[in-house]
């Protein structure tokens, strides 16, 4: 399960290590796409297949749906390690997700972590603890 949350910084090759927690879990390669509130989004091989299928299940027919499948898998990455853990990221995905050098990784649970911008995650974090209550709140309508 990914947990936690980590600060890593961009080398000048632009390369990211990647949590060693996160690494023991993930194999020797993995998925790297564009994400909301431009952030990055990565699955592990078999998270992936299986968001994948959800993605691919959508009806061709709805707009919205398109839509969603091309931005995902028109930015999605299959990315390896090199032999120091760490990953390579391309200059779309940096420049979606405002990446410089400070990154903010972050876990998600079973098959997912996120990548941020650590300026950005740092002001998403602050409103979102201002807020957290009435976000906690509005779960119950989603069966929390």
């Amino acid at each position: 399960m990914f947990m936690g949350t980590y600060q890593h910084t961009l080398d000048t090759k632009n390369r990211l290590i990647i949590p060693a927690k996160f690494r023991n879990q993930l194999g020797d390669a993995f998925v790297i796409t564009r994400w909301m509130d431009h952030s990055l989004r990565a699955y592990t091989m078999r998270g992936w297949q299986d968001f994948s299928a959800k993605i691919n299940a959508l009806p061709e027919t709805n707009a919205k749906a398109r839509q969603f499948k091309r931005f995902v898998f028109g930015g999605a990455l299959e990315v390896e390690f090199d032999k120091q853990g760490r990953v390579n990221l391309s200059q779309t995905l940096r420049e979606y997700a405002n990446i410089d050098k400070d990154v903010t990784v972050f876990g998600l649970g079973d098959d997912t972590f996120e990548l941020w911008s650590a300026e950005k995650w740092q002001a998403y974090e602050e409103e979102t603890a201002e807020n957290f209550d009435d976000i906690a709140d509005g779960l119950e309508d989603l069966g929390f």
